[in-house]
């Protein structure tokens, strides 16, 4: 008798297929996110363009800047010549602190006695210091608006930490402009008294001084009245800082 064939054996089942994943649709980068993106990014540029200009301009001598430019235009051409601080008298030195900022040596580019000061009299007087002052002439622009005063409070602070005392005003009295087409001291001297700005006389400087608010209007050479009383009180003043300590910080 034959034996029964063997039964075989069901093929296993093949496990189900795994199901394909969906495919999401990549959500877009909104337009805010961008703006911000490209706005951070901007900032970083432009923060590391301006340091990068402070740290050379720290050794280097500024070779100009907007407003300059705009009078060579003008103009047609300029007169301007950089010198060292050693090369300027330090009377000239103490009548342009005595008569901008007489006390460049106590603060960190902020008079804020000097600022409350302008305030209480409603902001009809000026209370930029020299720093500041050098931040708007070298870096920014002229005008007055909300972007230019919020960089220049910016600035200010990082000018004051990277450069001495003294290099912020020798730039300052490298880069003023002491009459219509005339910038810095040594051409000033040379302009109005034919002499290197090394050799101005305390009465000169003084009055050199005078005009630095208004040098297109004014003449060192030629004061008039109201001139000659500015120029006598920058004197007086240049006396005071050199006696009570409020030079130190700039002369050797």
């Amino acid at each position: 008798m034959s034996k029964p064939a063997p039964r075989k054996k069901p093929a296993a089942k093949a496990p189900p297929a795994a199901p394909e994943p969906e495919l999401v649709a990549a959500v877009p980068i909104g337009w805010p996110r961008r703006l911000w993106r490209w706005a951070v990014r901007g900032t970083g540029l432009v923060a590391g363009f301006f340091g990068a200009l402070v740290l050379i301009y720290t050794v280097v001598p500024v070779p100009g800047d907007f407003y300059m430019m705009q009078e060579r235009w003008r103009l047609g051409g300029l007169q301007k010549d950089w010198v060292p601080m050693e090369e300027i008298a330090p009377v000239m030195a103490r009548a342009a602190v005595a008569a901008e900022d007489a006390n460049f040596c106590l603060h960190w580019g902020f008079d804020m006695a000097a600022i409350r000061a302008a305030l209480a009299e409603g902001g009809n007087r000026g209370a930029s210091t020299i720093s500041q002052q050098v931040v708007k002439n070298v870096f920014l622009w002229q005008g007055r608006n909300w972007a230019r005063k919020a960089m220049e409070g910016v600035l200010t602070p990082a000018v004051e930490l990277v450069w001495s005392k003294r290099r912020i005003l020798e730039v300052y009295l490298n880069v003023a402009e002491f009459g219509e087409g005339v910038f810095g001291v040594e051409a000033a001297a040379q302009h109005y008294y034919g002499i290197p700005a090394a050799q101005l006389s305390a009465q000169q400087a003084a009055r050199l001084a005078a005009v630095l608010p208004d040098p297109k209007e004014r003449n060192p050479a030629k004061p008039g009245p109201v001139t000659r009383r500015r120029a006598a009180q920058i004197q007086s003043g240049a006396e005071t800082i050199a006696a009570d300590g409020r030079a130190a910080c700039f002369e050797e």
